[in-house]
């Protein structure tokens, strides 16, 4: 392999080791809270490698979102996007979308933190990836009201709907702890809510509930 391409796969792979550090951190302490010795330290990087990458803590916290989105959005337009029944569409992306949330339990956090912190990344990132998810997200659902497959709702808040059962499940997941309830990231616990997801969109939307069958 040539030099620079060596060069350049090992720059890449430092990255992407940064930035999975700098999440784990980021959610535990927000951006204001989390220091850049301990993302050094978590990354096992020298702290000057941190400014080499990303000029910033707070560049480097626009890194770590961007690339969650960024991800994301490319699985989930992709499954949003498949030919078929609408509804084996859309619980297909809903299992995504659990999967992928519930594989980085970091991402619930920081999506809060950056709800809350408003701004011009939170606007670009909204144009970039929460626009065009939930725009591919109303026209299958509106694809699946026409083909009889669901029944008539507002297309809109449908949307929100299915998202929310989702989100809301992980960023509740410190409360239910405190509440005495199993870890919302065990197992156990991640295949019961999943499967009360799934069960709920399906008697909530489809005209035929039981179909695909459990």
């Amino acid at each position: 392999m040539p030099a620079p391409v060596v060069r350049r796969t090992r720059s890449q792979d430092t990255r992407a080791v940064i930035v999975a550090a700098a999440a784990r951190v980021f959610a535990q302490g927000g951006l204001a809270g989390a220091r850049t010795d301990a993302i050094a330290a978590a990354a096992g990087v020298n702290k000057a490698l941190l400014y080499y990458y990303f000029k910033s803590k707070e560049r480097l916290y626009e890194a770590v979102v961007e690339d969650h989105f960024r991800e994301f959005n490319r699985q989930a337009l992709e499954v949003l996007a498949l030919p078929g029944p609408a509804r084996e569409v859309l619980l297909r992306y809903v299992t995504l979308h659990f999967d992928f949330i519930s594989a980085r339990h970091q991402s619930a956090p920081l999506f809060q933190q950056l709800m809350m912190t408003g701004g011009k990344f939170l606007e670009g990132l909204i144009r970039k990836h929460f626009a065009p998810r939930g725009e591919a997200l109303g026209k299958l659902i509106d694809r699946g009201m026409r083909t009889g497959e669901f029944r008539r709702v507002d297309g809109f808040n449908a949307a929100i709907s299915v998202v929310s059962l989702i989100i809301f499940y992980f960023s509740a997941a410190p409360v239910l702890r405190l509440l005495g309830h199993q870890d919302a990231y065990s197992a156990p616990s991640l295949k019961k809510r999943k499967q009360e997801v799934l069960d709920f969109i399906r008697h909530g939307l489809f005209v035929n509930p039981k179909f695909p069958p459990t």
